[in-house]
């Protein structure tokens, strides 16, 4: 199982919100590049980099920060937030990005999401499912939708999709444990690559989603609270190339 540490940007700042809240924000670093060299350091090949300013907005205000972590690292990046459009995939995947985090786009408007991948590939794209109480939410949270999460998921699959961010909405930067009920039925019900997100409040939690043989997990604000050792994950679970 991959180990994504992540990194929630919010005006160039290194943040994390409890349950999606934007008011509900703890700055942890002004530094992101330091941070993902740190997390490189201790032995990670992934990073989980999202843009709370474009998933709010629609449109990405944290290029130059991608762009930077990019150029000066080796790590492979998934980023998202505010990605509307072919153009924002093909300026994400220039700058060096592995894959795009597509998550309103995939909801609102399947069918530019079918004509990304034919262009781009299923490896460069992943789609995020954020759920409340089992209903995909979009715009960074904001809005909730009608669409149950599995369904959805479904949908996605049928579409060419291989990659999929599961996240309970609930549980985020709440360090109350993922959502394994929702993450067992996604697995049960689909071929997806998962990846767990939400929730994750120890190295245990991890040991717990790698014995499920989940493809994923992130995990942040737990890293920030010295609640999972990121170090020593890496070194118990190793890295599968992805």
């Amino acid at each position: 199982m991959i180990v994504l540490p992540a990194i929630d940007l919010k005006a160039g700042e290194v943040v994390r919100l409890k349950q999606g809240d934007f008011d509900r924000k703890t700055v942890y670093s002004q530094n992101p590049l330091q941070i993902a060299e740190d997390f490189a350091a201790k032995g990670a090949e992934w990073l989980h980099l999202v843009d709370l300013d474009g998933a709010s907005a629609g449109k990405s205000k944290n290029f130059n920060v991608i762009k930077k972590i990019a150029a000066e690292t080796e790590l492979k990046i998934q980023t998202g937030g505010g990605i509307r459009k072919k153009e924002d995939v093909k300026h994400l995947l220039e700058l060096g990005v592995k894959r795009a985090i597509i998550g309103t786009l995939a909801v609102k408007d399947p069918n530019t999401l079918s004509e990304i991948i034919e262009e781009f590939g299923a490896e460069s794209i992943l789609v995020s499912i954020d759920a409340r109480d089992g209903k995909v939410a979009t715009s960074g949270w904001l809005e909730a939708s009608e669409k149950d999460m599995l369904a959805f998921a479904k949908e996605m699959e049928a579409l060419g999709v291989r990659y999929i961010l599961y996240t309970d909405i609930g549980r985020d930067g709440m360090l109350s444990g993922p959502d394994f009920v929702g993450l067992k039925k996604l697995k049960k019900e689909t071929s997806l690559n998962i990846i767990a997100s939400g929730g994750i409040s120890s190295n245990q939690d991890l040991y717990d989603l790698a014995a499920a043989d989940f493809y994923g997990a992130i995990t942040g604000q737990a890293i920030y609270q010295n609640k999972v050792d990121l170090e020593e994950v890496l070194t118990k679970l190793g890295e599968k190339n992805a």
